[in-house]
């Protein structure tokens, strides 16, 4: 589960501090700072830029670069789904239709109660098991329609 936490200068400062004397400080230093937030803010963009003597859009190109850096926080649960092509032909899109439906919200959406955010990944290393997903770090295999409630439940809990 990510920890998300108001934002706090003085922690980032620190994440910086610690991170900053190794070689390509940036990407662990946002993962951090992600893992501390929820998300990666705007102010500590600017912060890291400064620090490590970067403009702003650098930070955030490598921010917006890779999918798994997020700039508004997830909910409690981040439930991925398969959206490859093995997963297609295995059934996902249906998956995926009913997952939305259940949660009432689409891709890259947070459900109202900040319970469950649904992402589509494009690969899970899983195509003997598709259609797959992931909720939190659990991997779920041979995934259907009709284990999707019981999925949605827990993704709930």
């Amino acid at each position: 589960m990510v920890y998300q936490a108001r934002y706090d200068e003085a922690e980032v400062a620190e994440i910086i501090a610690e991170k900053r004397g190794l070689e390509g400080p940036m990407l662990p230093i946002l993962h951090d700072v992600q893992e501390r937030f929820g998300h990666v803010p705007e102010a500590a963009v600017r912060r890291i830029a400064a620090e490590l003597n970067l403009t702003r859009a650098e930070v955030h190109g490598v921010v917006t670069f890779y999918h798994d850096f997020r700039k508004e926080p997830a909910g409690r649960h981040v439930l991925k789904v398969c959206r490859a092509e093995a997963c297609q032909a295995a059934g996902s899109d249906a998956v995926a239709g009913a997952l939305e439906k259940a949660l009432g919200i689409g891709f890259g959406e947070t459900t109202a109660d900040g319970q469950v955010t649904l992402e589509a990944v494009y690969c899970l290393g899983l195509c003997a098991t598709a259609p797959s997903a992931m909720l939190g770090a659990r991997i779920i295999g041979r995934l259907t329609e009709a284990k999707v409630g019981a999925l949605v439940e827990e993704a709930r809990l």
